[in-house]
């Protein structure tokens, strides 16, 4: 969206000595190969290692698979092995069944099948059990009481950063671990007291559900698809009903769930 500072960000992170570096591109840029060409080439002048191609039925949705084609094509050109397509069996199932057009997801169903899905690493959490939950079945509450999301707090190979600055570990958007700017302090350990929301993932979800009844939280009739699910549930009703927990930042997460 403005590659004028990508590429000025490709150059710090190569004067800095970042190793593998790479840029993420869902294509919808790639709307003639000159430029395709003439923006990788100078990504790669600027010290970008790689390129990663995002393929999914989502970004079908909304960007034409001939753009992301020309993106496969001319970036195997210039970086080479350093191409990366994700996922290629989405790639090779447009071709297949000759998607040329944006489509909506539900047409994408109709052409290829549900069991499509079981390939594209579909998390059941953020939006998909708003917008998606009927693909999946659904418990009650207490199926997920007494699992814990310590492992995914606790995450250190895979973070997240957001436009807030708030220290995000795996995929848990909304619980921040902090401010980025200060990583020694999130790194040295965080006061669980001051922050009872990831007190209570830490130990067990059926204490952060019981966290959310304090504040008026219902079960939801229809039930869960997963852990992730009653959570972000529970959080989200916690972030309309109170600013008590500083830790479920950004609210903007949660005004955009549905």
């Amino acid at each position: 969206m403005n590659f004028d500072l990508l590429l000025e960000l490709v150059k710090m992170a190569h004067e800095l000595g970042i190793p593998s570096t790479f840029v993420e591109t869902n294509c919808y840029w790639c709307g003639n190969d000159k430029t395709t060409r003439k923006r990788f080439v100078e990504l790669l002048n600027e010290g970008l290692n790689g390129i990663l191609i995002s393929v999914n039925p989502f970004i079908l949705e909304y960007v034409s698979p001939m753009r992301t084609e020309r993106a496969i094509r001319l970036a195997g050109d210039v970086f080479g092995r350093n191409t990366m397509v994700y996922q290629e069996f989405v790639s090779q199932q447009f071709r297949r069944f000759k998607i040329k057009e944006i489509l909506p997801f539900e047409e994408y169903l109709q052409k290829t099948s549900l069991q499509s899905l079981s390939y594209m690493e579909l998390l059941p959490i953020g939006r998909v059990p708003y917008r998606l939950g009927y693909l999946f079945q659904k418990y009650p509450a207490r199926q997920f009481f007494g699992e814990s999301c310590s492992e995914e707090l606790r995450r250190n190979w895979h973070v997240h950063i957001d436009n807030y600055r708030n220290y995000i570990t795996g995929y848990c958007g909304g619980i921040s671990l902090g401010d980025a700017r200060d990583l020694d302090s999130i790194l040295q350990g965080i006061d669980l007291d001051d922050r009872p929301v990831i007190d209570a993932l830490v130990t067990d979800v059926g204490e952060l559900y019981e966290l959310g009844r304090q504040f008026g939280y219902s079960e939801c009739g229809e039930g869960y698809i997963s852990k992730c699910h009653l959570c972000v549930d529970v959080r989200k009703h916690l972030v309309h009903h109170t600013d008590e927990f500083k830790e479920l930042s950004p609210s903007e997460f949660y005004t955009q769930l549905e």
